[in-house]
């Protein structure tokens, strides 16, 4: 159609390797995010027509005529969920034999809990995030990949990148469109980015706003829980500060979940062994934005105040919080380089807090890859010992074991413990 959704200036993703895996055997693949992550533009570089639903032309013209999708060339369906039927319409043509590589479809939201045939088993689906480390520019000489294959590689490489380059990268985004814009504007462009998920894509969704600045102040609460596992009533009092009438969980917790459905939200699961003597383990995710970017728009903060540690006198933090966001990046990197390698990406804590490790990669054999992150240069015995605890419980079920910091060196320790600069990590 008009108006091609392509780049001329495309850089390839992590998820181009997976995706181009993929159209080699699925006849329809559903690339999900939040809007702005680059979805339109890695799909665009794959098909012969491309169809943006966003735009009310395109709309009509396939509302009168939607079986002109089905010419056999490889179709683009952009923020499909805004005509849905198109997706029971690839679903049929998929179970009517369509060939590898026919239709992509991109999408902002997840509409499945509306009742709509799921597609499973016919349209896989891909999750893209905001640009991990490695698709910003860096050069990584560490790969998780290789990690995870338990053949413990070789650590090296030296980087160049500081503490506050990595203040910088929290707060200029990964959103693509957004990233490479002058401050100001990439401010204001971040602040419009959080007042379209409150005017516009939340009634979308079907979820009438009534009180747009309380719904922003609940994403604030969100945001100043970044890389914790806040309970849902500590959220709720951050959210609704000074009121003696607290909202109740039933009439909360529909607005995140429609959050959770527009990618807003990104929260890490709990991990649960499934074979080991772990025991007493907490369930609560890790509270996570898609980018930790939206985190500092939404507290009103900059990198200035984030060095400084006078980052959001409002909305307590639990401990600094530049290392929350720190997580939050490194967490946004691990996930696409974790994907590429399918492998999942969870948490682990135990009940009281005793014991935690940021990140666990998971293997489909249920190995794992422990990943902690340290706000720091150096790494000492201190940093590594939930780490070495976990080895001890695991024993061969832990693979590796690695700490991610803002050092400049990556080497291994003696103890056998990875220890790897943020900017030197990749897929």
């Amino acid at each position: 159609m008009v108006d091609s959704l392509r780049t001329s200036d495309y850089r390839r993703r992590v998820v181009d390797d997976q995706l181009d895996a993929l159209l080699t055997g699925a006849a329809a693949i559903s690339i999900e995010g939040a809007k702005g992550v680059g979805k339109s533009a890695t799909a665009a570089e794959r098909v012969d027509t491309e169809y943006n639903l966003e735009n009310p032309t395109v709309r009509a013209l396939l509302q009168g005529d939607p079986r002109r999708i089905l010419t056999g060339e490889r179709v683009l369906l952009d923020e499909w969920q805004r005509l849905p039927e198109t997706w029971d319409l690839v679903r049929r043509a998929v179970d009517a034999q369509a060939m590898p590589g026919t239709f992509l479809l991109t999408g902002s939201a997840s509409l499945d809990d509306q009742g709509r045939h799921s597609g499973a088993g016919r349209i896989l689906r891909l999750q893209m995030r905001p640009l991990a480390l490695s698709e910003r520019g860096y050069e990584p000489t560490v790969s998780l990949g290789e990690l995870l294959t338990g053949d413990r590689p070789s650590i090296k490489g030296t980087t160049e990148v500081r503490l506050g380059d990595y203040t910088h990268e929290i707060c200029a985004s990964g959103f693509p469109g957004i990233r490479p814009l002058p401050d100001p504007v990439r401010r204001a462009q971040l602040d419009s980015y959080v007042d379209r998920v409150v005017s516009r894509d939340m009634a979308e969704l079907g979820h009438r706003v009534r009180r747009p600045m309380q719904l922003r102040n609940w994403m604030t609460a969100y945001a100043a829980a970044t890389a914790s596992t806040a309970s849902w009533e500590k959220i709720r009092d951050a959210a609704t500060p000074g009121s003696a009438d607290k909202p109740s969980r039933a009439s909360a917790i529909p607005y995140r979940d429609a959050l959770e459905r527009l990618f807003i939200l990104d929260p890490v699961p709990a991990w649960a062994p499934t074979r080991s003597h772990l025991n007493q383990l907490g369930s609560s995710p890790k509270h996570h934005l898609v980018d930790p970017a939206l985190a500092v728009a939404l507290l009103g903060i900059d990198e200035r105040a984030l060095l400084r540690g006078d980052d959001d006198p409002d909305h307590p933090h639990d401990g600094p919080f530049l290392g929350a966001l720190f997580e939050s990046l490194v967490t946004l990197s691990v996930r696409a380089y974790a994907d590429a390698a399918e492998a999942r990406v969870q948490h682990f804590r135990t009940h009281r807090g005793e014991r935690e490790v940021d990140l666990i990669v998971e293997r489909r054999d249920r190995r794992v890859l422990a990943i902690e992150c340290k706000l720091a240069v150096n790494v000492d015995d201190a940093d590594v010992r939930h780490l070495m605890w976990l080895r001890e419980r695991l024993g061969r079920d832990l693979i590796d074991a690695v700490i991610v910091t803002t050092g400049e060196h990556a080497y291994r320790r003696a103890d056998g413990i990875a220890v790897v600069p943020a900017a030197l990590l990749g897929p």
